[in-house]
């Protein structure tokens, strides 16, 4: 379990003030020469601007857990909100990510696609822990044949046209959409690519079986309503994720349109699978806090700051 109280310290930290955090440059003082009955004399304070912090800054809106208003400010990058959190009162949380600050990484994982040779492994590790603002589960095992994952010229399982696919573009930038229909742009320099069944929202519509629980995955004890996940993408490029503990395939779509998504796909599915985390820095020092954004999830083991067995996406600044 986190302390929310050292959490809470942390984000003061991450402010520049205590808990670790770096401390405000002194002041200057510049003055004007000794008074005389002619001249009054005036002191002048001047207060140099802080540099801002080398890592993404958690704020206070990624710890609350009440449901909110629309979306909350959660993580800054050298002065401006880079990522927002929204929670529901049906407990379907959403993380919304600027892509003129951030980027996306698709990550393998021990089992899929395996360890070795990928851009981006089975954890979040190096030079990428400095740049950490979020991380959040991927899609179905490959052995249920739901969709293709290639990364950086590799392939894992071979892509299939039609289906709904998170592509990554050698910018950085990332758009989703259906394989060879809607994605890839042409001329565009593909970097990597996660397919998960077909599109659970298009042109702003849910897709017409998302009323058919059954027809978006085996869920575990048959409900309706398990641990679920998706990624949408607005139509001014925010990424939105979206999940929560108990939530139907149209519940999902409908919280995804209620955030502006004009396309998305569902991800991974079941309790054991879905979970999403932002990262604190603790000033600079010291492991990453994660804060996990789904209330009551089970939570990924190590939360992706260890390797773990399946797929997953990170989050991180430019």
């Amino acid at each position: 379990m986190i302390d929310k109280r050292l959490l809470i310290c942390g984000v003061m930290a991450l402010a520049a003030s205590g808990c670790g955090g770096h401390s405000r440059p002194a002041a200057t003082v510049t003055q004007t020469p000794k008074a005389t009955p002619a001249r009054t004399g005036s002191v002048r304070v001047s207060r140099p601007k802080p540099a801002e912090p080398s890592y993404p800054v958690l704020l206070a809106g990624a710890l609350g857990t009440q449901p909110t208003a629309g979306f909350a400010p959660a993580v800054a990058w050298h002065g401006q909100t880079a990522a927002w959190v929204a929670r529901t009162p049906s407990g379907v949380e959403l993380l919304s990510f600027d892509q003129r600050l951030l980027e996306l990484h698709l990550h393998s994982g021990t089992v899929d696609a395996g360890t070795l040779g990928w851009r981006f492994g089975p954890d979040a590790s190096g030079a990428e822990l400095g740049q950490l603002v979020a991380g959040f589960n991927g899609g179905f095992k490959f052995s249920v044949g739901a969709g293709g994952f290639e990364s950086y010229g590799r392939t894992a399982v071979p892509l299939q046209d039609g289906l709904g696919s998170i592509v990554t573009y050698g910018d950085g930038s990332t758009d989703i959409g259906s394989w060879h229909q809607e994605v890839p742009a042409p001329g565009r320099t593909v970097v990597s690519v996660r397919q998960n069944q077909s599109l659970l929202i298009d042109h702003s519509a849910s897709a017409p079986n998302a009323g058919c629980d059954s027809c978006w995955g085996a869920t575990l004890g048959g409900v309706s309503d398990p641990a679920r996940a998706g990624l949408g993408i607005t139509a001014d490029g925010r990424l939105i994720w979206a999940g929560g503990e108990h939530v139907t395939v149209l519940e999902l779509a409908d919280d995804l349109l209620s955030a502006h998504v004009v396309r998305a796909v569902e991800l991974d599915i079941n309790p054991e699978w879905v979970a999403a985390y932002v990262y604190g820095h603790r000033g600079g020092q010291g492991p990453l806090a994660p804060v996990p954004i789904v209330r009551g999830q089970q939570g990924i083991p190590g939360q992706f700051l260890a390797p773990w067995s399946r797929d997953f996406f990170t989050i991180v600044v430019r």
